[in-house]
């Protein structure tokens, strides 16, 4: 199934206790470029992320946002400092018998006693969120490539529709080539007749003429190869790999023959029905970029 180079795909999750957003949002592009934008902190893991990118999309401009919400995050330690804590008791301790004094040393007294108390943030293990954060990545790109085969399938069949269009003009094409040669004949004898004002011409010089000026305008060669061509993009559109570079080289085949074609005849109505083949082939050539 081929799939279209736009699309987006989000999800939200959390990894090491931090509340995770991801959105992807792809565009056309002749090459993968993928760009990622997180948080500073996560910046050692940007190849790891763009490897996971790589294994589900091969061409496009992809950009990848990822936001970190640490507020509901349990990761804060109180951390009892007893050394000193012990130090403060038996001073005030001290304190009480020195001057006689009552000792009703309470635990909220002690802990207004500096750095008695300290808050410490435990530190994410990073292997731990990285790999949560490739998780939540492939996620968002499963959705993103759902997105983009069904885009894909859209761009199948308006290419599709456009080949047999293609074909019946190829068809056409092939009609009106030997109409054009008996026309050409007709003319040719009724040219000659006026030149040499007579009705008894030579018969055999006028097929002559006529067999060279087919030879010049036979389109056969062409429309075989643009048959060919054809039905080689059938099979591309039902290939299940990335196939948008080889339909750009193949449309260009297109191109050539119908410029062949339409250089070979002389005819109004065989330029007319290149003229339409060629806007056909330029509008699958257009399909053809949105294509991975």
């Amino acid at each position: 199934m081929i799939k279209s180079m736009t699309g987006f795909g989000a999800v939200k999750g959390a990894a090491e206790k931090l509340e995770i957003s991801i959105e992807v949002k792809g565009v056309n592009n002749r090459y993968l470029d993928c760009t990622i934008k997180m948080p500073r902190v996560y910046g050692s893991f940007e190849e790891r992320l763009k490897a996971v990118v790589s294994k589900y999309v091969s061409r496009g401009k992809v950009d990848v946002y990822i936001t970190a919400d640490a507020s509901n995050a349990d990761d804060t330690e109180i951390r009892i400092n007893r050394p000193l804590a012990v130090a403060y008791i038996n001073a005030l301790r001290s304190i009480a018998e020195e001057y006689g004094l009552s000792d009703d040393i309470s635990a909220m007294e002690l802990t207004r006693f500096p750095d008695v108390l300290q808050a410490d943030k435990r530190e994410a293990d990073a292997d731990q969120l990285c790999a949560g954060l490739c998780r939540l990545l492939e996620e968002a790109l499963t959705g993103y490539n759902d997105m983009r085969e069904r885009e894909g399938e859209k761009l199948r069949g308006d290419i599709l529709a456009r080949l047999d269009e293609i074909e019946r003009l190829t068809a056409l094409a092939e009609e009106i080539s030997p109409r054009s040669v008996e026309e050409y004949r007709k003319r040719l004898e009724t040219r000659m007749k006026e030149i040499l004002e007579t009705s008894d011409v030579d018969e055999a010089r006028i097929l002559t003429e006529a067999a060279l000026f087919a030879d010049r305008v036979a389109v056969n060669e062409e429309t075989v190869r643009l048959r060919s061509h054809i039905d080689q993009l059938r099979v591309l559109l039902d290939a299940g790999e990335p196939v948008g570079r080889k339909i750009d080289f193949l449309v260009q085949e297109f191109n050539r023959e119908a410029n062949t074609i339409g250089s070979k005849g002389n005819d109004p109505e065989m330029a007319m029905t290149v003229v339409n083949m060629k806007a056909e082939i330029e509008k699958i050539r257009e399909q053809a970029q949105n294509i991975e």
